[in-house]
């Protein structure tokens, strides 16, 4: 693989460490290979990247940390901190018996994920004007779907128009509920899918009743961009609060 061969300068932190990207899992071929897509262009930039999985499929994190030579640096590729960031990959560090693995923070919300998203927008046929839902995976944590909002906002200062919010699974309200109160405006309905790959939860986006759905935000380089900085930050030895080695 072409990310064998990066060499890091003298002094770069990342030449110590090995990064590991943590997705969620799915069952959709299309999906693995999305999260395969990211993880070799991070490796581009900065070597070796490997991939775990918390749920539906292996490895799991527990047991690629467990095989390194170095310290790993896991990064969650999760949109919000959910249940998979706060217990899971937690439980998985210590399963895998390394107490000098580093987990930096989750990937969203972030103001660049939210460029991205216009751009997927865009390109499944929005235009100003027309109401927009970001749908996401949904969470029994509060702070989770709070998080969402909060990505609703950024997209809404890209877009300039209100962005509803609607969750897949769990929390309320839902996809539909959401596609329904953006139908009162009159307008036309696009969702914007807050899901890095394509699996299970974007099929079903397709099945509410949008006049669009955007794909996923899938392997852009802003994403690649917001994983190596993720790296950077919680490595660094400038850091004001030290990023907890779990445990």
């Amino acid at each position: 693989m072409r990310d064998n061969h990066v060499r890091l300068p003298h002094g770069d932190r990342l030449r110590d460490v090995s990064p590991v990207l943590v997705a969620h899992g799915t069952r959709n071929p299309h999906g693995v290979n999305v999260i395969a897509e990211i993880a070799e262009a991070v490796g581009a930039r900065i070597g070796l990247t490997r991939t775990a999985f918390v749920d539906v499929l292996g490895p799991t994190p527990s047991e690629v940390i467990a095989d390194l030579d170095k310290p790993a640096v896991l990064v969650p590729a999760f949109l919000a901190s959910g249940y998979h960031v706060r217990k899971d990959i937690p439980e998985h560090v210590a399963l895998g018996g390394r107490t000098d693995t580093v987990v930096t923070r989750a990937l969203g919300p972030d103001p660049s994920i939210a460029a991205v998203a216009r751009l997927r927008l865009a390109e499944a046929g929005w235009e100003p004007g027309d109401a927009v839902v970001l749908a996401a995976a949904g969470s029994s944590d509060q702070s989770a779907c709070g998080q969402v909002h909060l990505a609703a906002r950024q997209l809404e200062s890209l877009i300039g128009g209100r962005v509803e919010v609607g969750f897949i699974t769990t929390a309320q309200p839902s996809v539909p509920e959401a596609i329904e109160r953006a139908r009162r405006t009159g307008r036309r309905v696009v969702v914007a899918s807050y899901l890095l790959a394509p699996g299970l939860f974007h099929q079903r986006l397709e099945t509410y009743g949008a006049d669009a759905v955007a794909a996923p935000l899938g392997p852009d380089p802003r994403i690649v961009d917001l994983i190596v900085t993720r790296m950077r930050a919680a490595i660094s030895p400038y850091r004001r609060t030290p990023v907890p080695r779990l445990v």
